[in-house]
């Protein structure tokens, strides 16, 4: 039998002409500059996996390796990217200068994640790919990091390669947490499970971490290429380019962390997996304004329309502590 879930608190609302329709549960979790919490509303200390928001950590582990990622190239390594053209391109530049065909890639073919990607690539008669998959920046990357050390690059996914030891040694020095639990992502890599203020405490020592470090570079990249994080429309990318210093990664079933250039770090998990991606960005913005963040370049994104008869007639909220 699985264990029970854990207590899950009301995060959302869902008001629909003037009637509450739906409430979506999480928990969300806020840490100061220091790393100290600071807000923690639900079961913020119960493992649950990170999904992409782990991606800076995946990136950070490829350049502890050795991988020559910068720029572009160590944005999408952190990223979960939309499939356009520029992706794409930038993921064959990767695997080009590691000497590798995309065929070295293990994650799964794939549409583009980006829904204008995804219907140009269904018009022109085009087919699902590795390269499109949004993870393959993060697998083009750990691919360069096992040919710069020589490590078997058939077998990169497996939890006892040595990349993904390094992996899991990142997580749980930057989380301070022992990994609670270790399954399969979408993309077919290790996922490894920590506590939501593991997470953000993670996040938040790469963002206090001094220039010239590792962790730095990452944070750098992402802020630096927003776009190859994300894409066109896609919250992470939305949100760096309008909150200068912020950076932003969501993760699959309801994740999300974002970080302030001082280090006041948010870190949110949806219950129900968010799956319209409606409600966790302006749960993590509400947060953050609480904590004294200036967040009205963005106020658009702390609430969203319902519709009716293609028409807004009501609306999906955070509700306050």
């Amino acid at each position: 039998m699985s264990e029970a879930p854990p207590a899950y608190v009301p995060l959302a609302e869902v008001i629909r002409s003037g009637l509450r329709e739906g409430v979506h549960h999480g928990a969300v979790v806020g840490v100061d500059s220091d790393g100290t919490v600071v807000r923690a509303r639900g079961p913020v200390d119960a493992p649950m996996f990170p999904r992409s928001s782990a991606k800076p950590f995946q990136a950070l582990a490829c350049l502890r390796a050795g991988a020559p990622l910068s720029g572009a190239a160590l944005a999408i390594a952190a990223g979960s990217h939309n499939g356009q053209d520029f992706h794409v391109a930038e993921v064959e530049r990767m695997l080009a200068e590691a000497g590798l065909a995309p065929s070295a890639l293990r994650c799964p073919e794939d549409w583009p994640m980006g829904r204008a990607a995804r219907d140009e690539l269904v018009r022109s008669g085009g087919a699902r790919s590795r390269l499109l998959m949004n993870c393959s920046g993060k697998h083009a990357a750990m691919l360069t990091a096992c040919v710069r050390r020589g490590w078997d690059t058939d077998t990169y996914l497996d939890p006892a390669h040595p990349l993904q030891l390094l992996v899991r040694e990142v997580i749980e020095e930057l989380c301070g947490e022992p990994v609670a639990h270790t399954a399969v992502d979408g993309c077919g890599a290790p996922q490894l499970a920590v506590s939501l203020t593991g997470l953000a405490r993670g996040i938040n020592a790469m963002v206090r971490a001094p220039q010239g470090s590792a962790e730095a570079a990452v944070i750098a990249a992402m802020r630096d290429f927003p776009e190859y994080v994300a894409g066109d429309r896609r919250d992470d990318t939305v949100l760096m380019r309008r909150l200068p210093g912020l950076v932003s990664k969501i993760g699959a079933e309801g994740v999300i962390v974002m970080a302030t250039s001082e280090g006041r770090t948010v870190a949110v998990k949806i219950a129900d997996g968010d799956p319209l991606t409606r409600c966790r960005t302006m749960v993590a913005l509400s947060e953050l304004a609480a904590m004294g963040v200036d967040v009205s370049p963005v106020s658009d994104l702390l609430s969203g329309d319902v519709l009716g008869g293609g028409e807004p007639v009501g609306v999906i909220r955070p509700i306050p502590a």
